[in-house]
């Protein structure tokens, strides 16, 4: 589909044309050569004073094995050092570059010159750097991720008639002005208008609405939007990169990348480290010679300032503690997906939850009827239906013990509800336009059954215990102002956006953040996703959409938002576990 490919047009990066496994699988070769490395080396002697006993060529045993780890391990830095170089902005890469450049020509030279070896310094080096770039890369994969999954939010084929016939054709063969049929349950393909049919389309993936939307000739419909009981014909009217679900895509990538322009920084301070190393090794190299100390030793000099320049420990101060942190925090119930997702939960300031589904059960449940005798007869109805509507009614009947009839000639209503016989008497329980579902027998309504998306038991309390550390709990949601103003009573949030549309979203997002506000954003649904990417930390609860998951940097394992509390103390903790070991390979 057009708007998958996207998520192909990335800013440049250190990392662009390594897969993430080409690390992993390099770092494991290099480390079991690093093993026999180290053991011919002057180590064992050092350390337990005695060595490995030498065989024939065990003089160049170093030298070929080292050989093998710098081409192989280390050909990824020598060639993201190159276009570092080709960028003019020396990095990180480069760093490391010059360091195991140096490491292997002077302990190539210094084989045959007798003098003392850097290979075992060499191969430490070069593993420690291969995994903590693959830990690095599993951070940024998340962009992908997400367009993956709002692609299988799609059919693969569509339905079209053509001539008065239906023909089955691949999705990507859809043509604007083309009629799709759509059948109960089945997906819509693309945007576009209702010319045939009556339905309840399920939008909430997409838009956040709770409620089935209503949907007959002339109405729009959304690509991505499950079709309730009824048949449509839709004539098709966006297709591609032009629809509403490729243009939460396009929000995804666009989030994703304003925000990767925050490296700029790290960029900075890397290219400052390099030209620190590079001058200080050049100072040392000289200095030496002046000295007369001679060629050799100064440049054995000049390797060792550049190799412990290189940051070993700087490599894994961040990702080892992340690694785990993310340990606790599975155990506690919440998995982190982006290591820079913990660290960023300790700056929140505002926690925005989406409703629906987050901080609500994102099911129907029955809050309110006039009579017993009136939500019986619904549910006599209803007996048999599999719409969400149908199932709160026959379920909240069965909780108050109440007596349901059998029903005869039952009769859906697409877009409007359902009739039937019950006890002699023409019952239907739908709605005519209003918010409430009502019940009429033969022609006259009798009650009016009020449903609603209730609360989270925990919610409250998830709420009362981030007020309780000092942040702003804020609530979004694509419902009515009435559904929001009484969800956010009950929880006791003052402050919330109604009737929000899905691109608008991560608009109100960056409104909190050009207040000043640090947010997380919590929810679930695709339509949360753009805002989830956009925000300084986005949580999505578990049991959401797979596109909303891919999008968060932290998911809740348990669907328990009482967690987030818990989320932010853990930041604070690794954070300063991770200045301490910053300041310890610092001052190494």
């Amino acid at each position: 589909m057009a708007y998958t490919n996207l998520v192909m047009h990335e800013p440049h990066d250190k990392h662009a044309g390594h897969h993430t496994e080409d690390f992993l699988k390099k770092f494991w070769v290099v480390l079991a050569l690093t093993a026999p490395i180290i053991l011919y080396s002057d180590l064992p002697e050092l350390f337990f004073g005695r060595s490995l006993p030498s065989f024939a060529g065990s003089l160049y045993l170093q030298l070929a094995l080292g050989s093998i780890v710098f081409f192989y391990g280390g050909f990824v830095f020598l060639k993201g050092a190159g276009r570092e170089l080709k960028a003019r902005l020396p990095g990180m890469m480069t760093l490391i570059a010059l360091a195991i450049t140096a490491a292997y020509l002077w302990s190539v030279y210094a084989t045959f010159a007798g003098e003392e070896t850097l290979f075992w310094e060499l191969a430490t080096l070069i593993a420690v750097m291969l995994i903590g770039h693959y830990v690095e890369m599993r951070a940024v994969q998340s962009a992908k991720g997400a367009l993956r999954e709002l692609a299988k939010l799609l059919p693969d084929t569509v339905e079209i008639v053509r001539d008065g016939k239906t023909l089955t054709v691949a999705i990507s063969a859809l043509n604007k002005g083309d009629i799709a049929l759509v059948r109960p349950g089945g997906k819509i393909p693309a945007d576009g208008r209702v010319v045939e049919g009556a339905s309840e389309v399920d939008e909430s993936l997409i838009t956040g609405e709770s409620r089935p939307v209503p949907k007959g000739k002339g109405a729009e419909i959304i690509a991505g939007s499950i079709n309730g009981d009824g048949s449509l014909q839709v004539k098709i009217e966006k297709v591609g990169a032009e629809t509403f679900l490729a243009g939460i895509a396009r929000l995804v990538v666009e989030a994703e990348a304003s925000k990767s322009r925050l490296q700029l920084l790290s960029d900075r301070a890397a290219f400052y480290l390099t030209m620190l190393a590079v001058g200080a090794g050049g100072a040392t190299f000289v200095t030496w010679l002046l000295v007369g100390a001679g060629a050799p030793f100064a440049v054995e000099r000049l390797v060792a300032v550049l190799v412990i320049a290189c940051p070993h420990a700087l490599g894994l101060a961040i990702p080892l503690v992340a690694s785990i942190s993310t340990t606790m925090a599975a155990r506690n119930g919440f998995f982190i997906k982006r290591r820079l997702a913990l660290e960023a939960a300790r700056g929140v300031t505002t926690v925005l939850f989406d409703k629906t589904g987050t901080l609500t059960r994102g099911s129907f449940t029955v809050v309110s009827q006039v009579s017993p005798q009136g939500l019986a007869l619904a549910a006599a109805v209803e007996r048999h239906s599999e719409h969400p509507i149908g199932k709160a009614i026959v379920e909240a009947a069965q909780k108050q013990g109440l007596s349901i009839s059998e029903a005869k000639n039952f009769k859906r209503l697409p877009g409007v509800g359902a009739e039937a016989v019950v006890e002699g008497r023409r019952v239907f329980v739908g709605h005519r336009g209003g918010g409430d579902i009502q019940v009429e027998v033969d022609g006259v309504v009798t009650d009016r059954i009020k449903l609603a998306d209730t609360p989270r038991p925990e919610a409250k309390a998830a709420v009362n215990e981030l007020k309780a550390m000092g942040l702003t709990v804020v609530m979004i949601t694509g419902d009515s102002e009435e559904v929001a103003r009484e969800v956010a009573k009950e929880l006791g949030i003052t402050e919330y956006f109604a009737r929000v549309r899905p691109e608008d979203k991560a608009k109100k997002v960056k409104l909190l953040q050009e207040k000043g506000g640090r947010v997380a954003m919590v929810g679930d649904g695709v339509n949360d996703a753009p805002a989830l990417t956009q925000a300084d930390l986005g949580i999505a609860i578990g049991a959401g959409t797979n596109v909303a998951i891919e999008s968060a940097g932290i998911i809740l394992v348990k669907n328990d938002p009482r967690d987030i509390p818990k989320i932010i103390a853990l930041s604070r903790m690794t954070y300063r576990k991770m200045l301490q070991n910053l300041f310890w390979a610092t001052g190494y």
